[in-house]
């Protein structure tokens, strides 16, 4: 039999139950994070929905005066902002004092304010494109931007200046009015007096008042880039460093015994007998030999010193890069195996000395130069000694070695360098002085060339072939 329960004690069972389930938060925000719960945390009602609606609106206002700053920050200088501070100041402290050439100056103010906003209304109804009239440069060699700027539109526009940022430089140019339908054509001057990379652009106009409290700028083109080549000069060839070999490659050089086949020719003395063609000696009732196309192998490689030690001066490095450019060029143009090695640099926090080096692209002609414009001396990357010793470890198969450098390196030094090579390699240095008297020697097997200039180079691998 079931106890009774009198009405006092249910009535006070449902009031703790209903008490406790006010306790209970609600489960639906339990593990939730987003931006309300970390402004009010699990709570709900009236009190919570107004903060989250003011912290809505705080955050929305804040993006829109962000927005508004930054649209007025890029287009007010700090002139312009200088002025701004300066009226008000003026007519408070001018009405206070009762200064009148103060409030004057601040009414003065308010005008320049307003003329100057004059020139940021409106927009630009032309195009305006860049191109570059070659890609490609010797430096020294001129090299200009063609700026054309149209208007398509149907009314006329007013003059705008143009600002193209070329290399470290800037070039403004005042582009006139311009008709419905008509062209503007003007050209920028390119300087090419040192050899790199050089940025073009982008093309921007400026929208700016006289005294210079705004400034609108607008860009219109992406930037180009000029790459200036070295300077080369076309080398004699040489046959040094090719080697007969049956597994060479066929050259258009003609000899009595190869293997790679020619034509045929009449027999002359001193011609060996093994190679008459008896079927037709016996058509032609004449001797008749076979002559051949001679097979040769060839590697070479280019060791460019990039070592600031290596060098006295900048002009001593420039002309190495020409000599290194002028060699590689003259080997891919007899399409012999060329490989073009310098230093790598050894970063500023390394604990030790990075020892390797950077082979440069020889696919092309262009390509070698494209990656010669590039190449800097530094005082971290490795000297002549390392490159060659690196050079002669990580290429197989080298006939021939140039290592060329500045006249820093003594000759024991230069003698150490080509030791790295195996036996049988011809190692030729070529030092690169301006202030020496070109010449050419020899120092234990080694060859070493002496220019002053670029054109010494020339006469002097002459000399080395007769030698």
């Amino acid at each position: 039999m079931s106890p009774k329960v009198s009405p006092t004690t249910k009535s006070a069972a449902r009031q703790y139950l209903t008490s406790t389930r006010a306790e209970v938060p609600d489960t639906a925000t339990i593990g939730l994070t987003n931006a309300r719960t970390r402004i009010v945390g699990n709570r709900d009602g009236v009190l919570a929905d107004g903060i989250v609606s003011v912290v809505r609106t705080m955050r929305v206002a804040g993006a829109v005066l962000t927005s508004w700053g930054k649209r007025i920050g890029s287009v007010v200088t700090p002139l312009g902002w200088v002025l701004a501070l300066f009226v008000p100041l003026a007519f408070l402290f001018g009405y206070s004092f009762a200064w009148t050439e103060l409030i004057a100056v601040g009414y003065a103010g308010v005008v320049l304010i307003a003329i100057a906003s004059v020139y940021l209304v409106g927009r630009n109804a032309f195009t305006i494109t860049l191109v570059l009239r070659h890609r490609r440069v010797v430096v020294g060699e001129p090299a200009e931007a063609v700026i054309s700027l149209t208007n398509p539109s149907r009314h006329r526009v007013l003059g705008v200046k143009v600002e193209v940022p070329v290399g470290p430089g800037l070039a403004e140019i005042a582009m006139p009015s311009l008709a419905s339908g008509a062209t503007f054509d003007d050209t920028v001057s390119i300087p090419t007096g040192q050899r790199g990379v050089m940025r073009v652009g982008p093309i921007r106009t400026v929208r700016a008042d006289p005294i210079g409290l705004v400034r609108r700028e607008l860009v219109w083109t992406d930037a180009s880039e000029l790459v200036v080549h070295p300077r080369t000069i076309a080398i004699p060839s040489t046959s040094t460093g090719l080697i007969r070999d049956l597994e060479g490659s066929p050259t258009r050089d003609l000899t009595n015994s190869d293997i790679s086949f020619h034509a045929l020719r009449e027999y002359v003395a001193g011609d060996e007998r093994r190679y008459i063609h008896w079927k037709s000696t016996a058509k032609t009732g004449t001797y008749m030999v076979r002559q051949f196309e001679e097979t040769r192998r060839s590697h070479l490689v280019i060791a460019l010193s990039s070592a600031s030690a290596d060098y006295a001066t900048e002009e001593e490095f420039e002309l190495a890069v020409s000599v290194a450019g002028s060699l590689g060029v003259r080997a891919i143009r007899e399409v012999r195996n060329v490989s073009v090695v310098t230093g790598e640099r050894t970063p500023e926090f390394a604990k030790r000395k990075v020892l390797a080096v950077k082979q440069l692209s020889t696919l092309t002609r262009t390509r070698l130069l494209d990656e010669l414009a590039v190449v800097h001396h530094s005082e971290a990357a490795i000297a002549i000694t390392d490159v060659a010793r690196i050079a002669a470890e990580q290429v197989t198969g080298v006939s021939v070695a140039y290592l060329i450098t500045g006249s820093m390196p003594s000759p024991a030094q230069l003698r150490a360098a080509s030791t790295t090579f195996p036996l049988g390699v011809d190692v030729v240095a070529i030092v690169c002085d301006p202030e020496a008297v070109p010449g050419l020697r020899a120092v234990s097997g080694l060859s070493v060339l002496t220019i002053g200039y670029l054109e010494d180079l020339k006469k002097s691998l002459s000399r080395l072939a007769a030698a």
